[in-house]
């Protein structure tokens, strides 16, 4: 079954809501209306109320089954309750004067709206840069319990060939405590797409073959993972073709359960991680879904400023299938 079709069928009917910030932007609207009429997803569209009712009368957009909601004519009970509870969450960091001026911001608003469970996850990033996106659920929503950075991983599709690659977009230099939680954080995403997680911690290096200190932060970082998560099949260090292919795995690795059967790929650094993606992208030629970010306590989703309505509506049913 094909990724969308098989992530489509967990999350339809599921009633999941899901605030998009970028609520004028046509790809959003398009995206919404698509995840109205599929029902896979209840939408929130956030920003000017009369300018998202202009672009949906100008593109033709039936806004039926899509809730608008204008931060500026939100509710005074609402918002002061909004903001009481942004205090709260920051503990002591933010007084009541700038939480009331960060809730002007929508992806503040957007985010305050998931961490008091008004919408199970958000999609934000058309219009905005990362950072916009990322800051305010690091700030606010945070990490699950036991992780301490949030990491981005993709998944990487050809035909029946599924895959996950991670970090390849968030942390640039993984400590070995970092990269142990990338790695838990990684088989939790695999299992969303349906893949029963093996996971290699990739190196130069496979069992002591070679001697460096970037060897031995992919060893601890190992031996920390299998502290973090005893059950799962993690191993490292390995080299990406003693993790991949069986006939080398027999050589380099031969008492592993990883090694050659391996389908999460955790990569020692953003660096290789990002080259290694592109190249299995461009020169392999897989599509490459992402990045999907992890280690969130909800689901937020940061989408390229160059994403179609298209990308949209696949990233809203990843957002929906992260918050089942």
């Amino acid at each position: 079954m094909e990724l969308f079709e098989q992530l489509a069928n967990q999350v339809k009917n599921q009633g999941k809501t899901l605030v998009f910030p970028e609520g004028a932007d046509q790809r959003i609207q398009g995206a919404a209306v698509r995840l109205v009429a599929d029902h896979l997803a209840q939408p929130i569209l956030l920003g000017d109320q009369a300018e998202i009712e202009a672009v949906a009368q100008a593109e033709q957009n039936d806004l039926t089954g899509v809730k608008i909601i204008d931060p500026k004519l939100y509710p005074v009970k609402e918002m002061d309750a909004m903001i009481s509870a942004l205090v709260e969450r920051r503990n002591g960091k933010t007084d009541a004067s700038t939480a009331s001026k960060w809730l002007q911001d929508v992806n503040y608003f957007g985010t305050m709206l998931v961490y008091m469970k008004k919408a199970d996850g958000m999609v934000s990033g058309a219009t905005h840069p990362t950072g916009d996106t990322v800051r305010p659920a690091l700030q606010i929503i945070k990490t699950v319990p036991g992780s301490k950075r949030i990491s981005g991983s993709f998944v990487m599709q050809r035909g029946d060939e599924r895959y996950i690659f991670a970090d390849a977009a968030i942390n640039i230099d993984l400590d070995a405590q970092t990269m142990a939680e990338v790695a838990i954080q990684s088989a939790k995403t695999a299992k969303i797409f349906g893949i029963d997680p093996k996971v290699a911690m990739l190196s130069f290096s496979t069992k002591g073959s070679a001697k460096a200190p970037q060897v031995d932060k992919v060893v601890e970082a190992t031996k920390l993972a299998h502290q973090m998560d005893p059950e799962l099949a993690v191993d490292g260090e390995l080299q990406f073709d003693a993790a991949f292919v069986e006939r080398v795995a027999a050589s380099k690795a031969p008492d592993s359960k990883v090694a050659g059967h391996a389908n999460v790929f955790v990569f020692p650094d953003l660096q290789s991680g990002n080259i290694g993606y592109k190249i299995a992208q461009r020169f392999g030629g897989f599509e490459a879904i992402g990045p999907i970010l992890q280690g969130l306590a909800a689901p937020v989703s940061d989408l390229s400023r160059g994403a179609n309505e298209e990308d949209v509506y696949k990233t809203a049913i990843i957002t929906a299938a992260q918050a089942l």
